[in-house]
């Protein structure tokens, strides 16, 4: 009789575990929603695909790097830069793919420095 009330007890809590495994994702797809039902879809954050031309339906706002050329060294950071290397009368010679060259004077006298042609202006070669 004991053995029987041991399986019979047994088979109940596995009953009632599986039952409670398949309760928890049904109460998962509630939804409750207070206040104003009628709002619009969420705010999409998402960048754009590169060449996409216009903003997606409902963006309000100028999307971030839109129409902006790719994200390269600017020279105006690049100038700053070398002056933070000692460099006087700074000023960017050339921009090729790759580097951005800055002439400029130090203790020494003229010298030139390159950065890499990326976002950040990391030098170079001074």
């Amino acid at each position: 009789m004991m053995q029987f009330l041991a399986k019979a007890g047994l088979a109940v809590m596995l009953t009632a575990g599986t039952l409670a495994g398949t309760v928890a994702p049904a109460a998962a797809q509630l939804n409750i929603i207070i206040g104003e039902p009628d709002r619009g879809p969420p705010q999409d954050y998402r960048r754009p695909p590169p060449g996409y031309d216009r903003p997606p339906p409902g963006y309000d706002r100028p999307l971030p790097g839109y129409g902006r050329p790719s994200r390269g060294c600017n020279p105006q950071l690049a100038e700053n830069l070398a002056r933070d290397y000692g460099f006087r009368r700074a000023r960017v010679v050339d921009i090729t793919p790759r580097r951005v060259i800055v002439q400029g004077w130090t203790r020494r006298g003229p010298d030139e420095m390159s950065f890499g042609n990326v976002r950040g202006c990391p030098a170079l070669r001074r």
